[in-house]
Parts: structure tokens; C-alpha cells; sequence
């Protein structure tokens, strides 16, 4: 039996990613697809004092309405030092904030991204890496790419010696679940609910925010309040 999942990539992702990620025997970032404005690929949410705050990596999309995620530029290379600091003047005072730090600035100083996948897959490696997560995690262009939604799926998990797809529930409204039992690929989907709170800054609990405000809340522990992550 080998588990694949297939998702676009996105930046600093919510815990909920990284626990598929950890479900599966090889992930794969699906970054041939038309990127989307205002998504995920390049915005996520951290807690402040004064609430939730977004932290965009800003883009070029103006009259490029067709083109992939992997083929989405970054607009400017000033972002990396405000998300930065926006990240030490509201995580400091973590009981993790220096773990996480030593490894997590350096991503962000360095700052030689070009593309959007390019920036995204640095960090969802990075991150992995601290949880000790082992699943392979490979390109869709790595693989041949028919048409049709879910054929394009269910192929690329054939491709990738799958015989269990693990799918986001979001995928119920378009998923064709007849053509993955024609292929003989059992379809499973993923539950992201019960995840156990946490201690957390800043006022009222929010399970939807970055999974970077996990690691620097509970650091190595952080796997106690995923399902799928071991220690």
C-alpha cells in the first residue's frame, strides 16, 4: 500500500497541511495549476495582539490571468525582512521562539526566491524537516499531465506507484470518485477536525492561523496536537 496526496503548495502553511503531509507516503505539490488571487500560495495568518494579521508575499499577476503557480513571480524583495519582523514582534516572547528562530530567520535573510513554488517548497521542507517528517514530497512536472480534473489526479497517484489517494474534503464538490475505483485506487478523505488546542498568544484560541505560531508555541511538542506527525 502507498498513500499519495496531491496539493498546491502554499506559503507557511496551517497545521492541517502538514498532517496530510504526514499521513502520506509521498506528497505531491501540485504548482501546475492556474494560480488564484488572494489564496493561500502566497498569504497566510498569524496572531497578534491586535487580532489576526495577514502576511502576503506580494506577486506580479497584473494581465497574467492563465499563469501556473510555478510560473508566478515575486514582485519585490522587501517583503522578506517585514514578515520577519512582524513575526519576532509577535512571537517573541514564545516559550520557542529561539528553537525555531535559529533555523526559520535564515530562510527569510537569505532571500534569493524568484517564484512563489520556489519560496513556498523552501519553507514546507524546512518545516518538515523539523517535525521529522519523512514523506517524499516531489513536483507535479515531474510526472506527465493528462486532462480532466480528476484524471489528472488519479493518473499523477497512479504515476507515483499510489494505491490510496488521501484527498481534502474541499475536493468533494468536483472529485469524481468513479474514476479512481476504475483504476483500482481506493479514494480516502482527509478529517481536519478535532485538532486539541493549544497554549496560544494573544487571546482567543485560532486553530486556522500559520503552523508557524505552533512551533513557537510548543516547539518539538508540537506534534502532540497533530494526528498524524510523531515525535
Amino acid at each position: 500500500m502507498k498513500k499519495v496526496a496531491i496539493l498546491q503548495s502554499n506559503y507557511i502553511p496551517w497545521k492541517g497541511y502538514f498532517d496530510m503531509i504526514a499521513a502520506v507516503d509521498e506528497f505531491i505539490l501540485y504548482d501546475d495549476m492556474q494560480y488564484t488571487r488572494r489564496d493561500w500560495r502566497n498569504r497566510n495568518q498569524i496572531k497578534t495582539p491586535q487580532g489576526i494579521q495577514w502576511l502576503t508575499v506580494p506577486v506580479l499577476v497584473k494581465g497574467k490571468y492563465h499563469q501556473k503557480i510555478r510560473e508566478t513571480e515575486l514582485d519585490d524583495a522587501d517583503w522578506a525582512a517585514s514578515h520577519w519582523k512582524a513575526l519576532v514582534q509577535n512571537y517573541r516572547r514564545a516559550p520557542y521562539f529561539d528553537e525555531i528562530a535559529v533555523w526559520l530567520e535564515p530562510l527569510y535573510i537569505a532571500n534569493s526566491y524568484t517564484h512563489i513554488s520556489q519560496l513556498n517548497h523552501t519553507f514546507i521542507n524546512a518545516i518538515c524537516k523539523f517535525l521529522n517528517i519523512k514523506t517524499v514530497i516531489r513536483n507535479s512536472w515531474d510526472y506527465s499531465l493528462l486532462d480532466g480534473k480528476t484524471e489528472r489526479l488519479a493518473d499523477l497517484c497512479q504515476q507515483a506507484g499510489g494505491t490510496e489517494y488521501i484527498s481534502g474534503p474541499a475536493a468533494k464538490d468536483y472529485v469524481e470518485e468513479k474514476i479512481f475505483t476504475d483504476m483500482n485506487i481506493k479514494l480516502t478523505w482527509f478529517d481536519y477536525v478535532g485538532y486539541p488546542e493549544y497554549p496560544q498568544l494573544w487571546g482567543e484560541f485560532s486553530h486556522g492561523v500559520t503552523i508557524l505560531d505552533l512551533l513557537f508555541n510548543c516547539g518539538k511538542d508540537a506534534h502532540r496536537y497533530m494526528r498524524h506527525v510523531q515525535p
